[in-house]
């Protein structure tokens, strides 16, 4: 649906062009109204005619409004078959459109009908109906308002009639005057006029919506005549009358040549050229003159001059104002009062060096303007002589004067004369300003304040300018306070944010000066301008001493409030700390040898906080026998803990076993006295024999005889090889027998016996030696017999065959069973007191 409401205007006609002629006819439609008052409602019916063969009867009608298709047509058959619908646009607000009646042809909408649609307003009454005879054209222009736009097409007709009296009665109709399309004035040409008689006159407007009629205006032509504006001219000047007074003018002008002679009046209006004043009026001018002085004005300004007439005392219309004719006052001496500033140096004993600055003040809204001023001298001693020193069109001079000279004299001065001469005292004897302080209000004024002295001022000079460096003095302001009684003022010329400004008041006494007072301040205070420059002092392994120059004060700001130190190490690691601002040097502490670190210094104030250039340093590295002696140092408090803590360990009554019994010497000590306290009940894990780098292993036994009773243990079975005839004890130093009795050495087929030592060591008896059969090997290969003073060695017996026994009661009948021994390999001791079940 979207697609078919795109079709435009055009297409639509040309659709119905093409139609066939059988189908042009089909549809109608009707209108309740085709014009109607914007936002009221219409009512449209569509009929389809019987007769047309190309349509289906039963298609739905459909309305488009414009490019819109409009919803709630209501569709019926009439009794002679026609089909009609009817729709009704309830708010129609379209000034202007096309309203069509629409069917579906061949998947198309195709229009049957289609009628122009308008709405608007009826024309509102004319107002402000108003005629003037026009001398120049000789007819009658008459002119009026309109009202509000209709959007409908508006005639507008000026009917007019002769009368006499009032109006009242009809005479003769005076043929319409149409106004061209667009316009809301017509003139009556002068044929159809009588010129001393009363005419009725009125505008009446009509469109499609209706008609209406302005009131009524009666009139006699020559009593609205309107004239046209006279011509402005300077008036020249003449030997015979003086020049105009400063604040004058003086004009004359000419009348309309056709108005020469019709009596009549005239208003004179000027305006200045400079500024935004508005038009002045002078009304009225005398009648039967040509010429005119007009006082009260501005000297030295230019002035736009206009005047218009009208007739008079006969009734008439004001001519429009002529063109402007541009005049200029005279000059007026300047009356103002200058108010001065000076400074002074001594060039040699007997001159000085002076600079004068000086301000008018206008004691007039009108003082005149000035073209110059003039600073003159007079000597003492010499009457009526008065020497110029400077004239300029500036607000200041340098001049030289004798030392002696103590007043100098201006006046401002243009063609018209010379202002009042204004003294200026120089000396500088009167008290000065007991205090002076300035502050910044915002970044555009400063504020200053003082205690005014002793002796009462008249007034004060308050100048100020950029603080040191400064260009130059010419750059300075200055003002003159009159109130000798205040205590401060607000400087606002001038003034911008961030920079310091020197200012020096003067408080002002009669004929004398007293002396300035100076005083900085910042407009805006920023943070200091640069911070003390760091520098490193000594260094070592661990520490750095720095040391820097404190920068003194600067003008106008505030003073430091502290110092803070930043170093950061070559892991970033960030430290600071927070110095007064009296000190000037720091040692950095806890710093790691050869390393770097980066340091800079921070200076703060009320105002902010600006950084010193950055310092990089290097602490220093560790000598060799430095280092040594730390390791040295390190290793034996390493070693003295290991020795308290095995101390501690070893001496622990808490434990059961210590880590060794305490084993006598055999030579020196008498095993069968030496009973441990507590056995060990441990097995200790030996090497392996596999083990090719131990050392072959070998059981020894010492036996010590000792003149006491046999004890239970030599009654046993008869049947043990080794029969010892005393109490002994074991020491016995030997390998895992488990491991060497079930893995023998390869090639050796043959047990190996343990050797037996009889005998005491002390004894004075020699020593025997006794074998004991053993199952387990101890050496690889054949040993000869020990000597008498050596160990036994065992024969490896040919009749033993490769087969190890197991192990029987023989093996450890002296030894009882082997306990290891973590020094000796083996430890076993046998006694007579209680030792023989062990």
């Amino acid at each position: 649906m979207a697609g078919l409401g795109t079709c435009s205007l055009t297409s639509a006609a040309l659709i119905i062009l093409l139609l066939p002629g059988s189908l042009e006819e089909c549809g109608h439609i009707s209108l309740s109204a085709p014009i109607v008052r914007l936002g009221d409602p219409i009512t449209a019916s569509c009929t389809i005619n019987q007769n047309c063969s190309h349509l289906d009867l039963e298609s739905q009608i459909l309305w488009r409004l414009g490019a819109e298709l409009q919803p709630g047509g209501r569709q019926q058959r009439l009794p002679d078959g026609t089909q009609e619908s009817t729709i009704t646009l309830p708010h129609f607000n379209h000034t202007q459109a096309f309203l069509s009646c629409c069917l579906h042809w061949s998947n198309s909408l195709q229009i049957l009908d289609q009628a122009e649609l308008r709405a608007g307003y009826p024309p509102a009454t004319p107002h402000n109906l108003s005629c003037f005879m026009n001398l120049t054209t000789n007819s009658l222009t008459c002119q009026w308002e309109p009202g509000p736009e209709t959007h409908l097409p508006t005639n507008f007709t000026l009917k007019s009639f002769k009368s006499r009296g009032d109006c009242r009665t009809q005479e003769d109709f005076i043929l319409d005057c149409v106004p061209e399309a667009g316009q809301s004035h017509c003139s009556i040409p002068r044929k159809h006029l009588l010129l001393y008689q009363n005419m009725g006159l009125w505008v009446q407007a009509e469109n499609a919506l209706g008609t209406s009629i302005s009131p009524q205006l009666c009139l006699n032509p020559m009593d609205v005549v309107k004239l046209e504006p006279p011509t402005l001219w300077t008036l020249d000047p003449s030997p015979e009358v003086a020049p105009p007074q400063p604040g004058c003018l003086r004009l004359r002008w000419e009348l309309w040549k056709p108005s020469l002679y019709v009596e009549q009046k005239c208003e004179l209006r000027h305006q200045p050229q400079r500024g935004e004043a508005s038009w002045a009026l002078v009304a009225p001018l005398p009648p039967g003159n040509f010429q005119y002085e007009l006082c009260g004005l501005l000297p030295a300004t230019t002035y736009a001059l206009q005047m218009r007439c009208t007739r008079w005392p006969l009734p008439g219309h004001w001519s429009n104002w002529s063109p402007s004719l541009e005049l200029r006052t005279a000059e007026r001496a300047p009356i103002v009062r200058l108010d001065t500033w000076w400074r002074q140096r001594k060039l040699d004993p007997s001159t000085v060096d002076v600079r004068l600055f000086w301000k008018p003040m206008p004691l007039e809204e009108d003082s005149g303007q000035i073209q110059g001023y003039l600073v003159s001298w007079s000597p003492s001693g010499q009457a009526g002589a008065v020497l110029p020193l400077c004239n300029t069109t500036e607000l200041d001079c340098t001049f030289h004067l004798p030392s002696e000279a103590r007043e100098v004299d201006i006046v401002a001065y243009n063609t018209a004369g010379i202002s009042r001469p204004t003294p200026v005292v120089l000396e500088s004897r009167g008290p000065p300003l007991a205090k002076l302080h300035a502050k910044a209000r915002d970044p555009y004024s400063l504020w200053v304040g003082w205690e005014p002295p002793s002796l009462q001022p008249q007034g004060y000079v308050i100048e100020w300018g950029l603080g040191y460096p400064s260009p130059s003095s010419s750059n300075k302001t200055w003002r003159i306070e009159h109130n000798g009684s205040i205590t401060g003022t607000l400087l606002q010329e001038n003034i911008r944010p961030f920079q310091l400004y020197e200012i020096t008041v003067t408080p002002l006494y009669q004929d004398i000066m007293g002396h300035p007072q100076h005083v900085y301040a910042y407009s805006q205070e920023m943070a200091p301008s640069h911070a003390p420059e760091l520098h490193l002092r000594h260094i070592g392994k661990t520490w750095a001493q720095l040391e820097w120059v404190p920068e003194p004060p600067e003008l106008g700001k505030s003073p430091l409030t502290h110092y803070t130190i930043f170093w950061t190490n070559a892991q970033d690691q960030s430290f600071s700390t927070i110095l007064n601002t009296s000190s000037s040097g720091f040692i950095l502490h806890g710093l790691e040898p050869a390393s770097m670190y980066h340091v800079h210094l921070m200076a703060s104030s009320q105002a902010g906080a600006t950084n010193s250039t950055g310092l990089t340093l290097m602490t220093l590295a560790l000598e060799g026998s430095e280092l040594h002696i730390l390791l040295g140092l390190f290793g034996l408090l390493l070693l003295l803990i290991c020795l308290c803590g095995t101390a501690c360990f070893c001496c622990s009554p808490s434990r059961k076993n210590p880590l060794w019994p305490s084993v006598p010497d055999p030579a020196h000590s008498s095993l069968g006295s030496w009973v441990p306290t507590i056995m060990a009940e441990e097995t200790f894990q030996l090497p392996s024999l596999r083990d090719p780098g131990m050392p072959p292993i070998t059981k020894i036994t010492v036996l010590e005889e000792e003149e006491k009773k046999p004890g239970p243990w030599e009654s046993s079975d008869s049947s043990d090889t080794c029969d010892l005839p005393a109490l002994v004890q074991a020491y016995v130093l030997q390998g895992d027998p488990r491991a060497a009795s079930t893995q023998p050495q390869p090639g050796i087929n043959d047990q190996v016996l343990y050797g037996q030592v009889l005998g005491s060591p002390t004894g004075p008896g020699p020593e025997q030696y006794l074998r004991c059969d053993s199952t387990q090997p101890l050496l690889g290969g054949l040993t000869p017999s020990p000597k008498s003073y050596e160990n036994l060695w065992f024969h490896t017996s040919p009749l033993r065959t490769s087969e190890v026994p197991p192990p029987s009661q023989e093996d450890d009948c002296v030894f009882g069973p082997l306990f290891d021994f973590p020094l000796l390999q083996g430890l076993q001791v046998h006694g007579v007191e209680g030792l023989g079940g062990f």
